[in-house]
């Protein structure tokens, strides 16, 4: 069950108390930048947290400039479709919300929910720097969100080459048979990303895997990067049968 710091009391509490119920997933965005795509992308990582657990959710982006540009570019980003807020004034009988928006206006927020807050990017450019945007991606999960994320060249030239040696990594390991996640490797998964989102603590998960050597089976690894690619969405299998 995912537990986030709620930004305007600082206290750990539980994102979505009613499973059962369906839980709005509001990202405050507007404007088109790395710092914006980064409010869609935290977004983007508690729905797919909350979908993992079984909680039924509804992504809706709040935000009034540029909403056309920064749609298309966390679409290229690997962040799935929001619902339009001004579309949706009557709501679907929600049971909680989830707010996800920059520090400085998540702190300050009114309303019911709980409140995420995204630290800045520095420097806060518009997309298109990392080589592709897998690479941004990766670049940004690489820092917990309420901590700044630093996109200087050499962090997205770091990003891109771990994703290619990662995708290499997994296409090899396809090649042999499957076995199961190891139990303790999804135990550590999803303590991590249901403790507060921290992204950093599965990457650190997902290094051990590839430096683990001959004691974990090839086909564990693979099942390993795949279910924590639901979360990521770095699409780490995507060279699989591809020419070696």
């Amino acid at each position: 069950m995912l537990r986030i710091i709620d930004a305007r009391t600082g206290e750990p509490v539980v994102a979505a108390p009613v499973r059962r119920g369906l839980t709005r997933v509001e990202a405050h965005a507007s404007g088109y930048g790395t710092g914006t795509l980064r409010v869609l992308l935290v977004a983007d990582l508690v729905v797919r947290v909350l979908e993992l657990g079984g909680t039924s959710v509804l992504p809706v982006l709040t935000g009034e400039r540029e909403q056309a540009e920064l749609r298309a570019a966390a679409t290229t980003l690997g962040v799935r479709p929001f619902e339009d807020a001004r579309d949706l004034s009557g709501g679907f009988g929600e049971a909680q919300a989830v707010h996800v928006a920059a520090e400085d206006g998540a702190e300050t927020a009114a309303g019911e929910g709980v409140w995420v807050p995204v630290a800045a990017v520095r420097p806060d450019a518009r997309a298109g720097a990392a080589p592709e945007p897998a690479a941004l991606r990766l670049a940004l999960l690489s820092h917990h969100h309420r901590a700044p994320a630093m996109l200087d060249p050499a962090a997205l030239d770091k990003a891109a080459t771990t994703l290619a040696r990662w995708r290499r990594a997994v296409a090899g390991w396809a090649r042999s048979p499957s076995r199961p996640v190891p139990d303790d490797l999804r135990g550590q998964l999803r303590t991590a990303w249901e403790d507060d989102l921290d992204l950093p603590a599965v990457l650190r998960v997902l290094r051990s895997v590839e430096e683990a050597g001959p004691r974990l089976p090839d086909g564990a690894r693979f099942e390993t990067y795949a279910y924590a690619d639901r979360l990521v969405g770095l699409e780490l299998t995507r060279d699989v049968g591809a020419p070696a």
